[in-house]
């Protein structure tokens, strides 16, 4: 009894029905279409277009109420808003490329002045205009009118349909623009096919969760699905599989807690992002956690080669402990070393294989390198070799390039052994 008035029960109601349809249809699209947003870095963007859309509503309103005498209904409230969001997007890019004000800070700019257009539109035309700026601003998932699924079906068919059929173009573009402009790509038109699938969206969209909202809707979804896959075909679906869980598990949220519904589906959006973070097999806090455990650190590592390497043969691991700076885990970092095939292991010791006596060379030159300038500029004797040794583990190789040409390409060090 307790399951049905808890699961079953909630899908009686038309209410819940229409908003899990609608919310199923839109978090499905906007899954889809926010993996290129993501991998785009167009965050900005969405919430850009979805702020605009209010001065498209307005227009719309009035468009209707003035040309038609008419309300504004769903398919002019499309049309205002798309027409919105595309003036949105050539003036950010108008701005971008004839000044020098980037795009972030021509978004930034762009936004917030159509926004405020809109706003003073409704306030000074509020006779035609009947807009409730709460309800745009936070949605209301659970009131989805007919015509809100309709439109809704038919942005989710013609966007999706658009990806699909340029599915290539748009993933050559997204990763390497490049390489796509070299191939004969249009690649300005991409982009504004893109922009333009983003803003049907966010028009379809807004009406249910509102402009808030709408963005966590575009973008948690896919980023949720970028820490599990690396193929933007798999990310897509993934992308749909975690916003339609998120409308389905908020709907119910908002039920049991009789809380506002766009809130609750982007909270439950949220929460689900949060649990893959943690999770995720090779993006996931846990495993990255795992993979810093079993990290070497590579002056361990170089400390190890180079004490081979000095004593010439296969080398005991009470010799190595001396030398190493990291005694404590040694017997981790040499089963890491024998994985990586730096050295071998013995009955004796261990023994530098190939390529780990080609790393011991290295870091025995820079040493030795180090050693030399060194001395030329007055360090003690007694000096030379602990601070060439704390020296000799900077990773840029064009350092150690620089210190030989400096030296005259020395053959020997101060202490006369040769440079390797």
């Amino acid at each position: 009894m307790i399951l049905y008035d808890l699961f079953i029960s909630p899908l009686t109601e038309t209410y819940f029905q229409k908003a899990l349809i609608g919310g199923c249809i839109v978090a499905t699209v906007a899954g889809v279409v926010g993996c290129l947003v993501v991998l785009r870095r167009m965050a900005f963007l969405g919430d850009a277009l979805s702020h605009a859309m209010i001065a498209g509503v307005a227009g719309g309103y009035l468009v209707m109420k003035m040309l038609f005498g008419a309300e504004a209904h769903a398919t002019g409230m499309l049309l205002g808003s798309l027409f919105a969001a595309i003036a949105t997007v050539a003036l950010i890019s108008f701005v971008s490329r004839i000044s020098r004000v980037k795009e972030d800070t021509a978004i930034g700019i762009m936004y917030t002045g159509i926004f405020a257009l809109g706003v003073v539109a409704v306030s000074i035309f509020r006779q035609y205009i009947h807009i409730d700026l709460m309800h745009f601003i936070m949605g209301d998932i659970l009131g989805v009118a007919d015509q809100d699924l309709w439109v809704s079906a038919f942005v989710a068919a013609t966007v999706l349909s658009i990806l699909i059929l340029f599915f290539r173009h748009f993933q050559v573009a997204t990763f390497d623009p490049i390489m796509a402009a070299s191939i004969g790509l249009p690649v300005l038109l991409i982009d504004y096919l893109l922009t333009t699938c983003v803003s049907l969206v966010v028009v379809s969209a807004v009406s249910m969760v509102g402009v808030i909202l709408v963005v966590g809707l575009l973008i948690t979804p896919a980023a949720t699905a970028y820490l599990l896959s690396d193929r933007l075909d798999r990310m897509m679906m993934l992308a749909a599989l975690f916003g339609t869980t998120s409308v389905i598990g908020g709907l119910y949220l908002c039920v049991w807690l009789d809380s506002a519904g766009g809130g609750a589906v982007m909270l439950f959006c949220t929460l689900q992002f949060l649990v893959v973070l943690a999770v995720a097999p090779k993006y996931g806090l846990f495993a990255r956690w795992m993979r810093l455990k079993k990290l070497v650190p590579q002056q361990t590592v170089e400390d190890v080669l180079t004490t081979i390497l000095r004593y010439g043969k296969a080398t005991p691991v009470s010799v190595i402990r001396q030398y190493a700076e990291e005694s404590k885990g040694m017997r981790k970092v040499l089963e890491n070393m024998v994985e990586n095939n730096l050295i071998t292991a013995e009955a004796e010791g261990y023994s530098l294989t190939e390529e780990g006596n080609k790393e011991a060379s290295k870091v025995l030159r820079a040493h030795r390198l180090w050693e030399a300038y060194l001395a030329t500029i007055g360090t003690p004797r007694e000096e030379l070799h602990p601070t060439a040794h704390q020296l000799e583990h900077i990773t840029d190789g064009n350092t150690v390039e620089y210190l030989d040409e400096k030296l005259g390409h020395p053959s020997h060090d101060p202490h006369g052994r040769h440079m390797g």
